[in-house]
Formats: structure tokens, sequence, C-alpha cells
């Protein structure tokens, strides 16, 4: 008996999709390429970044007493080799920001206390007050049950580690290949940031307060899985308690990076997948009261960690990524026609065309101008042809019979941008547009 497997129409797609993807993938494995391309680089001020992130990384290495010396200098070798081998590189080089952020988050413990600044206990529940007139975080952990456990519990645990690979994917397998290292470059930078920022200014989080009260807040003591302890309880483990309580970074409450991946994920799926949005937003919304909810954040650090969210998504967004471009050719819904690849406006319904699809307010560049769409008059017969590169080449379109096709659809009237302007400049064939404005084809006899 022979089984063969049916692929449903969407998961065919992703397949195809993916296929495509690895075979754009370079397969070399010579470092030799890789010397040749940086030698053929054209160094720009935006690469002194790079030289930042070698005197960051010194720093932490340094520092970095676990693992210790000279078993940590495999860090630097093997990161090096994987920058070197181009197979690799295509992979580590967009992703040195994250490798940057993994590094100051892990290593940062490292730091002496003695050059550590003071923790702040109750700046945050003090400003929270302040600005919302009442302590949101402490009024939505005054009620808990094991649903609503569940519910904090999937978002802030489960998704949130996995939500930003699988949006890399996607971006990587159906956007242009420039959406996925955005997309790296901006996560690395908004985290980075965001850990910085976690050690100048190191704030105790809700399950602090709860705990121990506003009294002031030792570096040497442990974190806290907070809300999320009864998560351990449910399901009868001890994961969470052993992962926060060994967290390498306790005093990070603001701002909230768990908000910031959240918004910046919902921001980049609203971007390139409209129609997603708003799920995306809802999960956006759950998540923003879990992390208050399982005691984790303030409010004011969920409002800061969206605004930091959104702030570095309009900072890295590139030109190149705006309007139509952001699709990318491998959308399998993004098939653009001729009006849109070329910025025509589109018919009017019907198949008639109006006068205003006439005019333009711009003109194209030289390049536009070559593109082999010419203008094909609508009254086909005897007299002047009109200008075309390819008027000799035998056509592919079906036969125009009496304004009807020969598949019995109407005739559709197509005019290219390049071959309305500058209409007075044509030697010979009609245009639409004259000297003195629009004038209609000449009646053959």
């Amino acid at each position: 008996m022979v089984f063969r497997l049916s692929l449903s129409g969407p998961f065919r797609e992703f397949l195809s999709a993916f296929v495509a993807a690895v075979g754009r993938l370079d397969k070399s494995l010579s470092p030799a390429d890789t010397v040749t391309r940086l030698r053929a680089h054209k160094f720009v001020p935006s690469d002194a970044i790079y030289i930042v992130h070698l005197i960051f990384a010194s720093f932490w290495l340094v520092i970095m007493q676990v693992p210790s010396f000279p078993s940590k200098l495999l860090i630097p070798i093997l990161f090096a080799i994987g920058l070197f081998v181009p197979f690799t590189s295509q992979f580590f080089f967009p992703a040195i920001p994250v490798f940057a952020w993994l590094l100051a988050f892990y290593t940062n413990r490292f730091i002496p206390t003695d050059y550590r600044p003071s923790v702040h206990v109750v700046l945050l529940p003090t400003l929270e007050t302040v600005l919302y007139g009442a302590n949101i975080s402490d009024i939505l952990t005054r009620f808990t049950h094991p649903i609503l456990d569940v519910i904090a519990w999937v978002p802030y645990g489960v998704v949130h580690y996995t939500f930003p690979i699988i949006l890399a994917l996607l971006l990587w397998i159906y956007r242009p290949a420039l959406a996925v290292k955005t997309w790296a470059k901006t996560l690395g930078y908004m985290n980075l940031t965001g850990v910085l920022i976690q050690i100048i200014l190191p704030c105790a989080a809700p399950w602090y307060e709860l705990i121990y009260g506003l009294t002031p807040a030792q570096y040497g003591i442990p974190g806290s899985p907070g809300g999320l302890a009864r998560i351990d309880a449910l399901f009868g483990g001890d994961g969470y308690e052993r992962a926060f309580g060994n967290s390498p970074l306790v005093f990070g409450a603001f701002p909230s990076l768990h908000a910031a991946w959240a918004t910046l994920g919902a921001l980049f799926v609203s971007h390139f997948w409209p129609a997603a949005g708003r799920a995306a937003w809802i999960y956006v919304g759950v998540l923003y009261w879990s992390t208050m909810y399982l005691t984790h954040h303030y409010l004011i650090d969920v409002v800061g960690g969206a605004c930091l969210a959104t702030a570095f998504f309009y900072l890295f967004m590139p030109d190149e990524l705006q309007g139509q471009a952001r699709w990318g050719s491998s959308d399998p819904g993004s098939a653009r026609s001729k009006y849109e690849q070329y910025d025509l406006e589109s018919r009017h319904h019907g198949g008639l065309m109006g006068i205003d699809e006439f005019t333009t307010g711009s003109e194209l560049s030289e390049d536009d101008e070559e593109d082999n769409i010419m203008y094909r008059s609508p009254n086909p017969g005897p007299g002047p042809q009109p200008l075309s590169s390819s008027s000799h080449a035998p056509s592919k379109k079906p036969s125009v019979q009496n304004g009807r096709t020969s598949n019995g659809r109407a005739h559709r009237h197509t005019a290219s941008i390049a071959g309305l302007i500058r209409a007075d400049e044509r030697s010979e064939g009609w245009s639409p547009i004259g000297n003195k404005g629009f004038v209609f084809p000449p009646i053959s006899g």
C-alpha cells in the first residue's frame, strides 16, 4: 500500500516558500569569499558602530568570571569563525546587536558592587501613584485565580520567548531579505539599550515590595518568579523558580522588555501583515496586563517599554521597506499588476479610463522611460504605428478584433506614463496629450 502525504494549501505555500528561502542562502564555506567581500566593501561612517561593539565585547569578556580564563576565549574565537564562514556569516552578522545584548545581559552580574548605583525601591511605585492616581499594578494583583494565572502565563512565560523567533522565520521566508535583518537589528539594539538603562537605573519589581516591603535592596538578593510561582505549583515543577532565582539582572524592572518585545513585534506584524495586526495587538494588551498581574512590572515599566519599542521601530525602519516594497516578491498575496509595478493609477470599474488617468504631476527617470510598455493606440489600423522597441517581436497577447479580444473579453486599453510624458516630443504616432491639452485620435478614412 502506498501512502501519499496530502498537503493543505497554506502549508504547501509555506513549504514552497521555505524551500525557496533556503535556495537563496549562500552555501559557501570558504572564508576567502568573506575576505574578498570585505576588501570590496566601501566603508561608511555608520560602520564605526562595529568598533563600539568590539570595545563593549572586550569589556564584558574582561570582567566575565564564568566561564573563566582561558575557557572564555572560546567565545570570541567561535564568533569570529562564524563571521568568516560565508554560510554562517549571513546569520551571525545581522545578529551582532542581538549577541551584544545577550552578552551584556549575562555579564552585568560580574560588575563589582562598589561600581553599581543604588537600587531604587520607592521610585517606581511613587511615580505610578503620582502619574496614574493609584498603584495600578497592586490593584491588579489583589485577586488571583488559576484560570487567570494560566491566561497570564501563556503570553508572559511561553509566547514571549517564541514570538521573536517565529516572526524572524516568517520575515525571512515571506518578506524581502532586508526585513529580517531590520528585525534583528531593531530587536538587538532595543534590548541592549533597555539592559543598559536597567544597569544604570536599577529598580525593584512589585514582587520585591510584596516580599520585603520598601526596605533598601541589596544586589545579593536572588530574583523571584512572582506570580509564576503559582504556575510552578500548578504543574508541579520549579522551572520558573530556578530561572528567575538565577537571573543575572534582578533589578531590571524599568523599562519592561516584555512589553517592549511584544510592542515591537506587533508593530512589525502590522507593518508587514496588516490583516494580522489586530490579533497581534490583542496579544500585546493581554501581555501588558500579565506583566502586572504576575507582579513583575509596574504600569510605568510597561509604558516605558512600549515607548522604547515604538521609538526604535520608527528609528530603524528603512525607507526601502516602506510602501509596496515591504511586501517583497515572495509573498503569495502580493502579486502586483503593471499599474502598481509602474506606479500607474488603476482603471475605473467597467474597463473605461477617465480623463484624469491621462494626466500626471511628476516625471519619470530615464530608466523608467526605457521600460518596454509603450503606448498602444485604441484605434489600430493603417497609419503610423506607435514607437516600441519590440514592435517587430511576435506578440503573445490575444488578437484584437472589432474592439474585443479573441477570448471574448473587452479590449483593455493600456497606457504607460512613459508613453504619456513629453508627448509633444514624439516625432510620429498619435498621443492623447498634445500641445493644447487632450486631443482625440485621428479617424481612419
